[in-house]
């Protein structure tokens, strides 16, 4: 018998580790010798641990820095790299290709059918071709449409494991306590709180073939609410793209929203009243192109604040949503959008008041300077977010998150709270799209 190819799966803690649950665990043909990391911190130096590697890896799987790839080829005799992250460039993706071919490995990516999860349920998926463009306003919007149907909705939402990995194996949150029971960070409280508001239950975690069975036990519908710009888990019965116009011509630079713009079923192009015609057109234009297909919506993304009258005249600090900025290579948010129209005096640059890890993502993401990304993937980083806001000279603080982000941090600042959800341009089409594929 041959000797089991020896792999090593390029990962962010998410993607990656679906990969080899749905495509390596159980196949004596690989041995997946490790996994690298980028992207989130304080990933690497952790392992996958043998609960959840199965039985051929009984001492679990490493994880190392990416930026290690070539030690590891050489030392661990890799003879085939799987790139699985999401939302970097073509160019990103074929760089990494040339250092591992560099090295002595073959490259791969997997085929999105080959780890799309069969479920029993009718699945409404939605991804994006950027982060920040809109997935997670777009999946409350569905959520209202299902509940008014009368459908039972469950949340299964991509994978955000920040904490010990045996205890995220299929998460279920129903209420505030079962977020902190489970210490979550600001980055899944964002994208959890605001689906238990509604009273919808949201699953996660790490594996989500368990995950989505559970889910499709207590659901009619299961709603895929996508990370960063990845693919589904699970085969969709209606798969929407969100697009977004303020980054026209994304949706065929980067990976693997281009995947996605190419697979939907519906386009979704946001944020249509930020934006110029020129740019809208340019996507629909895109989209008659590569996927004549599909349904092509557009719709808007209405910011609100709690109070603007408190901004006019004021030294405001913004705090935007972290993936957005970084990964998704934003400049600003919805804060910056309403503090503008509030009239705000002034945006106060955090950036030279900024505390240790904040510090180091404004190294790395130095487009996120002028505003202040809510990083919180861990407790040392949410305690250096809270530093940075307190060293900050400012007279208010804006904060554009998706969660009441006072019942994480304790600062001495006023904080205003601002708001968006999705309003469609012409109503009606997304109902009659989600109607069409439940028989409703």
């Amino acid at each position: 018998m041959a000797e089991p190819r020896r792999v090593l799966i390029l990962g962010a803690a998410g993607r990656d580790f679906h990969n080899f649950n749905t495509c390596f665990r159980e196949d004596p043909r690989y041995r997946v010798v490790a996994f690298t990391a980028t992207q989130i911190p304080d990933i690497a130096g952790r392992a996958y641990p043998a609960e959840l590697a199965g039985s051929l890896y009984p001492e679990g799987i490493p994880i190392f820095e990416e930026s290690r790839l070539e030690e590891i080829i050489a030392r661990e005799r890799v003879e085939v790299c799987v790139f699985s992250y999401s939302d970097v460039t073509h160019l990103h993706v074929m760089h990494m290709a040339s250092r591992c071919i560099a090295a002595g490995a073959d490259y791969t990516l997997l085929g999105a059918n080959r780890t799309m999860v069969k479920v029993s349920k009718p699945v409404i998926a939605v991804t994006a071709v950027r982060t920040g463009a809109g997935k997670s306003q777009t999946t409350r919007y569905l959520s209202e449409i299902l509940k008014g149907l009368g459908k039972r909705v469950v949340v299964v939402r991509h994978p955000m494991p920040y904490g010990d990995l045996r205890l995220e194996t299929c998460q279920r949150f129903a209420t505030y306590a079962d977020l902190d029971l489970q210490k979550c960070t600001i980055e899944e409280r964002e994208e959890y709180e605001p689906h238990l508001d509604r009273g919808f239950v949201v699953y996660a975690g790490v594996d989500y073939q368990e995950i989505l069975r559970r889910a499709g036990e207590e659901a009619d519908v299961i709603l895929w609410d996508g990370g960063n710009n990845d693919l589904p888990f699970c085969q969709s019965d209606l798969h929407i793209v969100v697009a977004d116009p303020l980054r026209a011509g994304h949706e065929t630079q980067y990976h693997p929203g281009e995947a996605n713009f190419r697979r939907a079923h519906l386009i979704l192009i946001n944020k249509c009243d930020s934006a110029v015609e020129a740019d809208i057109a340019a996507i629909e234009q895109e989209a008659a192109r590569l996927n004549p297909k599909a349904i092509v919506i557009r719709a808007n993304s209405p910011v609100t604040c709690e109070d603007p009258g408190q901004l006019r005249g004021k030294a405001a600090l913004v705090i935007e949503d972290g993936p957005t900025l970084t990964h998704g290579s934003m400049t600003m948010g919805a804060g910056v959008v309403a503090c503008r129209a509030a009239g705000v005096a002034r945006i106060v640059d955090p950036s030279p008041f900024a505390v240790g890890s904040i510090a180091a993502t404004y190294r790395s993401y130095p487009n996120a300077r002028g505003i202040l990304p809510a990083m919180g993937y861990g407790p040392q980083q949410i305690q250096d977010l809270e530093a940075t806001i307190r060293a900050t000279p400012c007279d208010v603080v804006v904060s554009a998150t998706p969660i009441d982000i006072t019942r994480i941090l304790k600062v001495d600042k006023p904080i205003l709270r601002v708001r968006y959800e999705l309003a469609e341009v012409i109503p009606g089409g997304l109902a009659e799209a989600v109607q069409r594929v439940l028989g409703a």
